[in-house]
């Protein structure tokens, strides 16, 4: 019998024939000795044959419990390694609460002018509201410097008085991150500006994302009001996709976005860019 009608019986056998179309034919796959007239074999569709591109780094923020350990090379522990990791290894969960300032006058030339706007105050007034009414046992609230962010800050504050404020934060400043990947033809700018201000954001990244300490024993939830670019690339850094790519996202004005980070290391994205709390005639992008 030829090679193919081995391959067709096979087919046939696994998945069925009707009215002459091979159901789930599209994920079996056939080596060269199959196709010589050996039975093949159903092999998993893609997605679950899938060998990752870029597998997750464990130790991403240098506090992997086991990477804490140094183990002496001369004298014997007697201590069981479990006990050992007891001391370092964190049980609480961080939940990093990242809000983009409201909208500001984009006319302004210095910082102090650009303050926000009307419109960007009543962004703020709703985020602190939402806030307010999740109802999460919030830590702290942290803003940039810039006058925009502090502003912003005030107003949620006053929702949410009983969270104390810490100081401002000088590495939360907007800047340009990285250059995007694909480049963009109207917002260049220069190399040194990325590498100024690459440096300072990645600072702040390493600052505030990683897991919790091990002394911590209740779950966080911080505050930290800042900037579209710098929220784009944290999300990116904290995914571990390609920071390159931190200008295929758009952020609305007074939006939360929400990242999770477990005693494990393993990172989620609980919200990004939210702003459906506000009404469709309040929302603002730029």
């Amino acid at each position: 019998m030829p090679a193919f009608n081995h391959g067709f019986r096979a087919v046939k056998l696994i998945f069925g024939i009707s009215g002459g179309v091979a159901f789930g034919a599209a994920a079996v796959g056939y080596s060269r000795r199959e196709r010589d007239g050996f039975l093949p074999t159903a092999l998993a569709a893609w997605t679950t044959n899938h060998n990752p591109s870029v597998r997750w780094d464990t130790n991403w923020d240098k506090r992997d419990p086991e990477s804490l350990i140094n183990p002496s090379r001369t004298e014997v522990d007697s201590k069981d390694p479990t006990t050992k990791l007891t001391g370092v290894k964190p049980t609480a969960t961080r939940h990093l609460i990242l809000i983009r300032h409201g909208q500001y006058n984009t006319d302004g030339i210095t910082d102090d002018e650009r303050i926000l706007t009307a419109l960007g105050r009543e962004q703020a007034a709703m985020t602190g509201q939402r806030l307010k009414a999740l109802n999460h046992p919030y830590t702290t609230i942290i803003n940039s410097t810039m006058a925009r962010a502090i502003e912003t800050a005030d107003i949620i504050s006053a929702q949410i008085p009983d969270i104390p404020r810490e100081t401002y934060c000088e590495l939360l400043r907007e800047g340009a991150p990285i250059p995007p990947e694909p480049p963009v033809g109207h917002w260049k700018p220069e190399v040194k500006q990325f590498y100024e201000d690459g440096a300072r954001i990645e600072a702040a990244f390493r600052k505030y994302f990683h897991r919790a300490d091990p002394a911590q024993t209740e779950n966080s939830f911080e505050v930290i009001v800042c900037h579209a670019n710098v929220i784009r690339y944290f999300v990116c850094r904290a995914m571990q996709f390609p920071p390159e790519a931190w200008l295929r996202m758009s952020l609305y004005h007074g939006s939360i976005t929400w990242v999770s980070i477990r005693p494990s290391g393993r990172v989620s994205l609980r919200a990004l860019g939210d702003a459906g709390f506000m009404p469709a005639n309040k929302v603002s992008v730029s």
